[in-house]
């Protein structure tokens, strides 16, 4: 099993070849970090002719974006009654209703700049793994199809046409949502910028940003660039002590594991639709397929943290409690990515200084919230206006004990995969 994330060897889309930024350089707006969020707002500044650069520290992509599940999903985390609860009616209902759209703005970008990411368009399935499990998921249709969203709760003989198994009695299928290779996006992503005027540069992490007069002078290790305006697209990447991103989020982990490509009837019963999937587990399970039929399990926690028989003892539990039929399978990818945690599992959008935007706390909803939150500021840049984004830009407080949560989270999805791995747990 290699430790290696799947989404970039198998990504259609090759990767770019992107120059280190050298010598001093100026732009109307500087974009830090070269994932979902940055290349979306420097493609749609672009393309309304704003001179944007946008630095990157490794290559394109390298953090989240490329190494997530890559589940094209509409909304937040939580359901929408929750949203409201948390931000308040007027607020909670403008972030149902951009996010609920975010699918159909991330299938509108693929389709318009020709990316190959092997997109599908035919929904996700949230599965119900018990009794609450199907409480919960009645709870959240009932709130989606109160405000008009395309979703369905399959029962019994459908649910089990739809996942392919018959421990899943209950399946909320949202027909807004899809799929992708996350990694082939994000560099779709980045060649449409490119083409669009973007001046893009990788291995260019910024060493410090400064005050020059009335703008803003960001250094790397061998150039400057002086900018009016700036966006920290870096979320739960933000290591530099000079980024004030790293204040709003505490990190969490998600990792994978895939399967060689898989044939036969067993496996063509595994999500024949090719949605994507995760359940109603305390510590969810994902589950979806790839373009050339790999089974593809993931989790909340750091796998590169543990021995690949541990992971493979986990993946060989989910596996056969959901698809024994499969019989004995091989596993020949594992990677983990990170996530950007808040405590009211929202996002956080900011201006931390004058002309400085940044943004935290996707909470596993990258794909889509990063590209219409990347849309959003390009509009906010241009025409001081924020309504395209999913919520106000504000100065919220900073998160404390952040390492502290960091650290009991993960404890607790580790103590629940061993449980798994042990059969304490189902």
């Amino acid at each position: 099993m290699k430790e290696r994330c799947l989404w970039h060897d198998t990504s259609p889309e090759p990767p770019l070849e992107l120059a280190m930024l050298q010598g001093d350089h100026r732009t109307d707006v500087l974009v830090i970090g070269g994932g979902i969020t940055g290349l979306s707002t420097a493609l749609h500044l672009a393309e309304a002719g704003v001179s944007v650069t946008l630095i990157e520290a490794g290559d394109v992509p390298s953090g989240a974006s490329g190494r997530n599940v890559g589940l094209v999903n509409a909304g937040l985390w939580i359901p929408p009654d929750d949203i409201l609860a948390v931000l308040g009616e007027e607020i909670g209902e403008r972030a149902n209703t951009i996010l609920g759209g975010a699918p159909a703005v991330v299938f509108s970008l693929i389709e318009r700049h020709g990316i190959a990411c092997q997109a599908t368009r035919t929904g996700t399935l949230h599965l119900a793994h018990n009794g609450k499990g199907e409480q919960e998921l009645a709870r959240r249709a009932e709130q989606l199809q109160r405000r008009g969203a395309p979703v369905e709760l399959l029962e019994a003989a459908a649910c089990r046409e739809h996942v392919g198994t018959r421990r899943i009695r209950r399946a909320l299928l949202d027909h807004r949502a899809g799929t992708l290779n996350p990694a082939a996006y994000t560099r779709g992503l980045a060649r449409a910028a490119q083409a669009a005027g973007a001046s893009l540069y990788t291995h260019s992490a910024a060493t410090a940003v400064a005050r020059a007069r009335d703008d803003w002078r960001i250094t790397t290790a061998h150039g400057s660039i002086q900018a009016q305006r700036l966006v920290l697209a870096t979320n739960a990447y933000t290591e530099d002590r000079w980024n004030e991103v790293r204040r709003h989020f505490f990190v969490g982990h998600f990792y994978q594991v895939a399967s060689r490509p898989l044939s036969g009837t067993a496996a063509d019963e595994i999500l024949p639709g090719r949605q994507g999937a995760w359940d109603t587990r305390m510590v969810l399970s994902s589950i979806r397929r790839d373009a050339e039929g790999r089974l593809i399990l993931g989790s909340l926690g750091k796998g590169e943290s543990k021995p690949a028989a541990f992971l493979r003892c986990w993946a060989n539990r989910i596996q056969r409690h959901y698809f024994p039929r499969l019989g004995s399978i091989e596993w020949e990818y594992s990677w983990t990515g990170r996530i950007g945690f808040t405590p009211d599992h929202t996002l956080r959008l900011f201006e931390l200084a004058p002309g400085v935007l940044g943004v935290s706390g996707y909470n596993g909803r990258g794909i889509t919230t990063g590209t219409v939150v990347g849309k959003g500021f390009a509009q906010y840049l241009m025409t001081n206006e924020d309504d395209a984004l999913p919520l106000p830009i504000r100065t919220p407080r900073p998160i404390r004990a952040r390492a502290l949560r960091s650290s009991g989270y993960e404890s607790g999805f580790t103590l629940y995969h061993t449980g798994q791995c042990l059969r304490v747990l189902s």
